[in-house]
């Protein structure tokens, strides 16, 4: 079983790169995509009701780890064809769409938490009514759709372990989706310029970068100085050759940051003057 799902798997992912490079169309490709992994499902259900299983532990395995890869790729693909062709048009429209889309992803995980945690836990005490065909027990949650489905090349919750695969592969879409769409809100609606030099700028960039101010110190200075230039209107250029000029200054090297700090103390001192 292991060989043939495989050779199954590497096929089909390899396709899809292939479609991927060709198709420019994002709408067909989808369609394309769908198919062969249509098409795939079925080989390997010929298989599976052809040879059958040697053991227990193959027939979890697949269940549990092997088919679930390759239905999670259908309800995703799918899942992004339907959000795509009802997709309404606007910035504000777009980006409540795909926040509803959000909450329906969020209301999957409340209503399987329990699944959700068995699973990423990687748990197995009951593997053998949840991945082993013909051991229903309709007190586990099942999903409508097992009752619809064919028992021979399903268990009662193989579909749901794709549904958990496929859902973060949405999330991860619909997130991706919402922050181009508030990059450019950014990029549109910005009417701060920077008026200082851009060697200032990437002087203060840095220093940021290095106080970790960021994502807990996590952001990649690439980020962080793309969003600059994105709020105050700007092109940097090739920033990481201003902050090694910056760096081999002999003096003062800086010069920006202690001129803020001047500043500040300033305005600080005639606010108390004034009082």
């Amino acid at each position: 079983m292991d060989k043939f799902y495989n050779e199954t798997l590497y096929r089909l992912e390899t396709t899809i790169h292939e479609l991927e490079i060709e198709t420019d169309c994002p709408i067909q490709r989808i369609e394309a995509v769908i198919v062969l992994i249509v098409n795939s499902l079925s080989e390997l259900k010929k298989y599976v009701l052809k040879r059958g299983f040697k053991n227990i532990d193959e027939e979890i395995r697949f269940f549990k780890y092997q088919k679930p890869v390759i239905v999670s790729k259908l309800i995703y693909h799918n899942a992004i064809y339907k959000i795509e062709t009802k997709k309404p048009y606007g910035a504000k429209p777009v980006r409540k769409y795909l926040n509803d889309e959000l909450r329906k992803l969020k209301r999957y995980f409340d209503n399987n938490l329990e699944f959700y945690k068995y699973y990423r836990t990687n748990n197995s005490f009951i593997d053998e009514k949840l991945f082993v065909r013909g051991k229903c027990d309709i007190k586990l949650s099942l999903d409508t759709f097992y009752f619809e489905a064919d028992h021979r090349f399903s268990t009662s919750h193989d579909y749901k372990v794709a549904k958990i695969i496929a859902n973060d592969l949405i999330q991860v879409y619909l997130e991706d989706q919402i922050n181009n769409i508030n990059q450019k809100r950014v990029s549109h609606n910005s009417s701060l310029n920077w008026t200082g030099s851009k060697t200032a700028l990437t002087e203060l960039i840095y220093a940021l970068y290095a106080q970790g101010i960021f994502d807990n110190g996590n952001a990649d200075i690439k980020v962080i100085a793309k969003t600059f230039e994105i709020a105050f209107n700007i092109s940097l250029g090739d920033f990481y050759h201003t902050y090694l000029e910056l760096k081999s200054r002999k003096m003062n090297r800086t010069k920006f940051l202690d001129s803020l700090r001047d500043a500040l103390i300033c305005k600080m001192d005639e606010k108390e003057e004034r009082e």
